[in-house]
């Protein structure tokens, strides 16, 4: 018996491999841009959650001046306000951080609440 190949599929072990390398390339690339979706959902929602609490925090000085609040840790946190609301004494603030992306950039978008703490009682 001959270990030799018919002269026709010398060559297809070199394509089969190819194809796997190509398959693995694009499994990879996925895999980043699904992380990299990820880590600017999760940068998004810190950033909204601190900067109600901030928002939150300064209501005693005005609405303006509490939305205002929250700017510095948008800009610390490479994240941009998009709304600022306050009602009841609540904030409700909306931020968006932009996603870093092999398949082009978009945003990430987060909403938080924050607002006095309840009362349950005294003692």
């Amino acid at each position: 018996m001959s270990d030799r190949l018919p002269a026709g599929d010398r060559g297809s072990a070199s394509v089969i491999g190819c194809a796997v390398m190509a398959a693995l390339i694009a499994v990879t690339a996925t895999l980043l841009h699904v992380g990299s979706v990820v880590v600017a959902r999760h940068r998004a929602q810190g950033a909204a959650d601190l900067a109600a609490v901030a928002v939150a925090s300064a209501l005693d000085r005005g609405v303006v001046a509490a939305c205002e609040a929250a700017e510095p840790i948008a800009l610390r946190m490479h994240v941009r306000v998009r709304r600022c609301d306050i009602e009841n004494w609540y904030a409700l603030l909306e931020v968006t951080a932009p996603v870093s992306s092999l398949f082009g950039g978009d945003e990430a978008r987060a909403v938080a609440r924050a607002g006095p703490a309840a009362v349950t009682g005294t003692e």
